[in-house]
């Protein structure tokens, strides 16, 4: 297949292929096989059983009876997380690329394959566009992306899923209908069946195809753009981000809408950022003075900056024992660990640190620093420059703020 040829120019010296056993992954692993045949490419396989269905495992085999025909070694990799909790599908998703990506780095693979067609595309920007999505969403899903240090890449994302069918009904092969296909509790489902009727009207899944590709290429400037900006008007400061609000209230607002998303990204570690709605609300906050709370963070604006830090609600149940990471981006280590535990600062530790004046920051921000506790006795604020012993530092750099905008 070109697509495939495209997706490539530069040959890796072995790469992982996520199968499913749907037409899209074999049509594409076969694919992969012929242009590889006369290559010198080694091709892995993984299987990811989520096991929310009792015929996965079955499936798994065929996909492994599948390789062992065409000389592949194959993987299946469990999900063993419970399945009754919040959102199981986006969970499960989640879960697919930490399962790949663990996989492909134990067997020394930089580049993973996924089967993502036109019609995958087609139906992501339309959802989006339901979401009244800005740039970034209506550009759908990325041709590449990196996830755990590993590269996924998506050769066929520009092929329709019937002429992938067509490839393997021309070998003689089958593959396997999820019937969760046909189910219209899923929002895909439902968005599938309106693509049809759109098809009917002369709007073609590549026509939202072509339409994510070009925002694509505009999501590319903005974060540019957003990049140079972020570097004079964002600091990191205390594991906050300040945000000078005079420059903040001159940009244009996608610009402004960016700088303030992955700060709160930057902040929270979450891949996807709040709705359109509640960042606009947020923005208005930065530039019109005031206090708001958005995905676990909270905004303090007044004077000249704004600060974007983790709220107290979001943090007062957390605990972990010295050298664990806390709120999943510090470490707090270097002293006596005897009974000691890490939770946040807050107001009451504090009210211990004469000196936090010093910092010239506001209190709140401080407040949502981590602490060294002994029962209810504050041991350590190193934060705020009572260290008694014990040092602290974020896992994710300051440096990390600004270079998220040319990653996402």
């Amino acid at each position: 297949m070109a697509a495939i040829h495209d997706a490539l120019p530069t040959l890796p010296a072995q790469i992982g292929v996520a199968v499913s056993g749907g037409s899209d992954s074999l049509a594409l692993l076969l694919g992969l096989s012929a242009a590889f045949r006369e290559r010198d490419v080694k091709i892995f396989v993984a299987t990811v059983n989520h096991g929310l269905r009792p015929e996965a495992a079955d499936e798994a085999e065929a996909v492994a009876k599948f390789c062992r025909d065409l000389g592949h070694s194959h993987t299946v990799l469990n999900w063993d997380a419970p399945h009754d909790e919040g959102n199981v599908q986006g969970r499960a998703r989640a879960a697919r690329f930490d399962l790949l990506s663990k996989w492909a780095i134990q067997n020394k693979i930089s580049m993973v394959a996924l089967g993502h067609t036109a019609d995958d595309q087609a139906e992501t920007v339309l959802m989006r566009l339901r979401r009244e999505a800005g740039v970034s969403g209506l550009a759908g899903i990325p041709e590449r992306r990196v996830h755990g240090g590993v590269e996924f890449i998506r050769p066929v994302l520009t092929v329709r899923r019937e002429e992938l069918r067509a490839v393997l009904r021309g070998e003689g092969l089958d593959w396997i209908d999820d019937p969760s296909n046909d189910n219209d509790k899923f929002e895909r489902v439902r968005t599938r069946k309106a693509l049809a009727v759109l098809e009917d009207l002369g709007v073609s899944p590549l026509a939202f195809s072509t339409v994510a590709h070009n925002l694509t290429q505009a999501r590319k400037a903005l974060e540019w753009y957003s990049f140079l900006e972020a570097r004079e008007v964002l600091c990191a400061q205390f594991g906050a981000v300040s945000i000078a609000r005079r420059a903040f209230r001159v940009l244009p607002t996608e610009i402004s809408h960016r700088l303030l998303a992955s700060s709160i990204q930057w902040l929270t570690g979450e891949a996807y950022v709040p709705r359109r709605r509640a960042m606009t609300e947020a923005r208005e906050v930065v530039k019109q003075g005031g206090s708001h709370t958005v995905a676990g963070c909270r905004i303090l604006a007044k004077g000249e900056r704004a600060w974007v830090f983790r709220e107290h609600n979001a943090l007062c149940t957390s605990e972990v024992a010295p050298g664990q990471e806390w709120d999943a981006r510090w470490l707090v280590y270097g002293g006596d660990t005897a009974n000691n535990a890490i939770r946040v600062l807050g107001p009451e530790g504090l009210r211990h640190c004469t000196n936090w004046r010093d910092f010239h920051c506001p209190r709140e921000v401080l407040e949502s620093t981590p602490a060294v506790w002994n029962g209810d006795h504050l041991v350590a604020a190193p934060s705020v420059g009572f260290e008694n012993g014990w040092k602290v530092t974020l896992t994710r750099s300051d440096e990390a703020l600004y270079t998220s905008f040319l990653t996402h």
